[in-house]
C-alpha cells in the first residue's frame, strides 16, 4: 500500500500526552574515581532531543503529515528549551504551563558507546491545569483527522477518558500508546499499541499464539476497542481486530537502539489512518518504519522517502 506525499501532507494528527527533554552527555572514560569504584566521565559533548509525546509528534511531521501537540510542562529551563526545540520542527505546539511542575528530563550519560547512567527529573502536574487541557482539546479536535494519546505515566493524561469520549463522538480514530496495568481508562479507543512486556502485565503470560489470541481478543472486547496492536520486537507485530488477527515479521537488519521505536510505530499508524488508510493497510508501513528507526541511535525518526524507498 502506498500513499502520495500530497495525501499525507493534508493529514492532521492531534497528539496529546506527556513530553520530556532527552539530554545526552557524551564523554571519555579514562579512569576509575579514587573516591568510589565508579567510572569518571569527562563530558566532551552535550545533546538535547525532544522525547515522549513530543517525539511522537516529531515522527508524524518528519513523515510529511501535520501534527499539533497538546501537553503540560513546567515553567523552568527545561520547558523553555523543549519549546525552542519543538518550534524548529513544524509541530503546532500548545503548551499548558504549571509553575509547580518540573518538566520531565531524562539525562543519559554515555561513555564508550554505552549508557552508563540515566537520571530522571520529574513530578506530577496539578489537576486544574489538566482541566484547561480539556478545553484546548475540544477547540483543537475538529481540525484533526486522528487523535493520538501518548501516555508515559507522568500524570498528563488524567482526563484521558473524557477526551476519548469527545473524540469518539466526533467520529475521530483514537490511537493510544498505553502505560500501566489499568487499561479501563482507554475504553472505547480505536487501537492501543502495547509492547509484548506491557501487554503481559495486563493479560498475564500466554502459552502459545492461540492463547495470546484468546486473551488479546477478550481484552479488546472488554474495552470496546476496534483493535489491539502488539509490538513484539524480533517477532514483528500483530494486530488483533474483529476480523481475527494479522501479523507482520520484524524488518530490522541491524538493531542498534530500540529507544523510541514504539513512538515511530504509533506515529506512522496515526499519520496513515489520518490520511485515510485502514489499520490493516497501515500496519506494514508502521512495521517498516519501526524497523528503520531501530537502526539509528537514540530517539530517531523516519522520512517519507525512507519509508517508501
Amino acid at each position: 500500500m502506498t500513499i502520495s506525499k500530497q495525501q499525507l501532507s493534508q493529514a492532521n494528527v492531534l497528539v496529546v500526552g506527556d513530553v520530556m527533554l532527552d539530554r545526552y552527555w557524551y564523554g571519555a572514560v579514562d579512569r576509575i574515581s579514587p573516591e568510589a569504584p565508579v567510572p569518571v566521565v569527562r563530558v566532551t559533548r552535550e545533546e538535547e532531543r525532544i522525547g515522549a509525546a513530543a517525539n511522537v509528534a516529531y515522527n508524524i511531521v518528519t513523515l510529511g503529515a501535520q501534527s499539533s501537540l497538546l501537553t503540560v510542562v513546567g515553567d523552568d529551563e527545561a520547558s523553555h528549551k523543549l519549546e525552542a526545540l519543538v518550534a524548529g520542527t513544524g509541530i503546532q505546539a500548545h503548551f499548558g504551563r504549571d509553575a509547580q511542575l518540573k518538566t520531565t528530563v531524562k539525562l543519559r550519560v554515555i561513555g564508550r558507546q554505552q549508557q552508563l547512567l540515566r537520571m530522571d527529573f520529574e513530578n506530577t502536574p496539578k489537576t486544574e491545569i489538566l482541566a484547561s487541557q480539556t478545553a484546548a482539546f475540544i477547540d483543537l479536535l475538529p481540525r484533526h483527522e486522528a487523535v493520538l494519546f501518548s501516555d508515559y505515566g507522568k500524570g498528563g493524561l488524567a482526563h484521558v477518558s473524557d477526551m476519548i469520549a469527545r473524540a469518539k463522538a466526533a467520529g475521530r480514530p483514537i490511537l493510544i500508546d498505553p502505560k500501566g496495568t489499568d487499561y479501563s481508562r482507554y475504553q472505547g479507543a480505536t487501537v492501543i499499541t502495547p509492547n509484548r512486556a506491557e501487554l503481559q502485565q495486563v493479560i498475564g503470560s500466554w502459552q502459545d499464539e492461540e492463547d495470546l489470541q484468546v486473551k488479546a481478543q477478550t481484552l479488546r472486547e472488554r474495552l470496546g476497542l476496534n483493535a489491539i496492536l502488539v509490538t513484539r520486537s524480533e517477532e514483528g507485530m500483530t494486530l488483533f481486530d474483529d476480523q481475527g488477527q494479522i501479523s507482520v515479521g520484524a524488518q530490522a537488519r541491524e538493531v542498534f537502539d530500540v529507544t523510541g521505536a514504539g513512538d515511530t510505530v504509533i506515529a506512522t499508524m496515526a499519520a496513515m489512518v489520518a490520511a485515510g488508510l485502514s489499520l490493516r493497510e497501515a500496519l506494514p508501513l508502521a512495521n517498516r518504519a519501526g524497523g528503520l528507526v531501530v537502526g539509528k541511535f537514540g530517539t530517531a525518526t523516519v522520512s517519507y522517502e525512507e519509508l517508501f524507498a
